[in-house]
């Protein structure tokens, strides 16, 4: 079996320093807000070249904290809007929700599966506050076309950096394009904990300032509490071992492009379409680098392509099945038509792709796929 992703086999790689790791945290009897805590922070801020860094519990609550900061510190309120594309993870949708903000989704362009730049103006009213950009499988999801819509709008840009730790345009990182940005260490992300954390990233010193307290029960002073804050902080055992997984995010990522190029040469199939390497629609002096966080090809007879690989021994998952807009916890947007968006979530399919995935079984998945009969054989 080759398995989509191997946490066992991805993790016993750091076994020896993430022991080490937890028995200096036991050791030391100190759990939370600690030392181990600050390190990551400052390992965060360096590969990202943000100037601030704040570890959270998770991805979602780093979203959400950095609307409900901005909510605070009125540079927005509840029924604004924030635009966001519309083939995202729900989280995206449900942090702008949640702070009883308005999402306004705008379709995807198929070349990267990120938002569609171009469409979003047309979007934008008296309400829009922001956009939200979603580096999307790994591929940076920036231009300067958005900065300056963003600039000629007064809006603020929020990316949702889940899949894209280490991507950058323009030798910039991803968690340093926009205003603010929210991390995912989400075990099977790229850097992935050992459980549920997250992290949120800014340049600007007051925000940074304001996301720490509502993190921490609104909270600057112990037993103070200045705002109605959340309890989402990100403890010192997933700390020290993020500490561990950092140093080596930028060689694993060089080992997923590596794989994406081994499949992007291989997979030959007529009816197979593969994703690209760059965003075809931004110009080509704007220098992006993905991460390839997933490797994602469509199909129009997706499912049966997924069980015939899974017939044959190789693991594939679906990202996403079901859009936001088709999603129950969105009944109001049931009846909207995103024809795009459908299209991608009817015809993807997640290719194996890790930092343990090996070349033999890059070429085994891409031999299966290319024996797959064709559409009308």
């Amino acid at each position: 079996m080759i398995k989509f992703l191997d946490l066992q086999k991805i993790n016993a790689q750091y076994r020896d320093a993430l022991i080490q790791q937890a028995t200096e945290v036991i050791d030391s009897g100190w759990f939370l807000m600690g030392s181990k805590l600050e390190q990551f922070e400052n390992q965060l801020k360096t590969l990202t070249g943000a100037p601030h860094a704040i570890g959270l519990a998770n991805g979602l609550d780093a979203l959400r904290i950095i609307l409900k900061s901005y909510i605070d510190m009125g540079v927005m309120q509840e029924g604004d809007e924030v635009i966001v594309p519309a083939n995202t993870y729900i989280a995206s949708l449900l942090a702008i929700s949640d702070n009883r903000l308005v999402p306004v989704l705008v379709e995807p362009e198929l070349q990267s599966y990120n938002i569609d730049i171009a469409k979003i103006e047309a979007q934008i009213t008296s309400r829009t506050k922001a956009i939200m950009v979603v580096h999307l499988y790994g591929q940076v999801c920036w231009s300067k076309e958005l900065e300056a819509l963003a600039q000629k709008h007064q809006l603020k840009i929020i990316e949702d950096n889940a899949q894209a730790i280490g991507a950058s345009w323009n030798g910039i990182k991803t968690g340093n394009l926009g205003d603010a940005a929210g991390f995912s260490f989400y075990p099977g992300k790229n850097l992935g904990a050992l459980g549920d954390s997250g992290a949120a990233t800014t340049k600007d010193a007051a925000l940074a300032e304001h996301i720490r307290a509502l993190g921490n029960y609104g909270s600057k002073k112990k037993y103070v509490n200045e705002f109605m804050g959340l309890n989402s902080r990100l403890d010192e055992i997933q700390a020290a071992f993020l500490g561990v997984k950092i140093n080596f995010i930028e060689a694993e990522n060089q080992w997923r492009r590596q794989l994406a190029h081994q499949y992007l040469q291989g997979i030959s199939h007529p009816d197979v379409i593969l994703p690209t390497p760059v965003n075809t629609t931004v110009a080509a002096d704007q220098n992006l680098e993905h991460v390839w966080h997933l490797f994602v090809i469509r199909h129009p007879n997706r499912d049966a392509l997924q069980q015939y690989l899974a017939d044959n021994g190789v693991q594939t998952l679906i990202h996403y099945p079901i859009p936001p807009n088709k999603q129950g916890a969105y009944k109001e947007m049931n009846a909207l038509d995103y024809e795009i968006t459908n299209l991608i979530h009817d015809q993807v399919l997640s290719l194996p792709i890790s930092p343990v995935t090996t070349i033999e079984e890059c070429n085994q998945v891409i031999h299966l796929i290319n024996q797959f009969p064709p559409i009308g054989s």
